[in-house]
């Protein structure tokens, strides 16, 4: 499974990409939703996994939309530790999980689909 993983803070991204890896997923990596709209253009991603604040054009919030509209296939996994998007802030399917991340929580929302 490719994972491509959204996330500003190069500590917090470098963390989840470890346990990701150490999980045996694939992982792309990018600091913004412009860079993953550009990685979802040239590829095959099987989950995003997108915190909501981050620098540039577009939120996580509106990454997901992003992603749900012109990719239907892709889950989406939104993550914070600042805000907890209501239900329906969130796009069709997508789940949500708390940061800090714990290793069991991060596997499951990733591994559900």
């Amino acid at each position: 499974m490719r994972i491509l993983l959204v996330e500003d803070e190069p500590l917090v991204l470098m963390d989840i990409e470890l346990q990701l890896h150490e999980a045996g997923y694939e992982v792309i990596s990018v600091c913004d939703a412009d860079s993953a709209i550009t990685v979802l253009a040239d590829g095959t991603i099987d989950v995003v996994l997108t915190d909501i604040d981050m620098p540039g054009s577009m939120d996580g919030l509106m990454l997901a939309e992003a992603v749900r509209s012109r990719w239907p296939p892709v889950e989406i996994v939104v993550m914070s530790g600042k805000r907890r998007p209501a239900r329906e802030d969130l796009p069709l399917r997508a789940r949500f999980i708390e940061k800090p991340l714990h290793t069991a929580d991060l596997l499951n929302a990733v591994s559900v689909w």
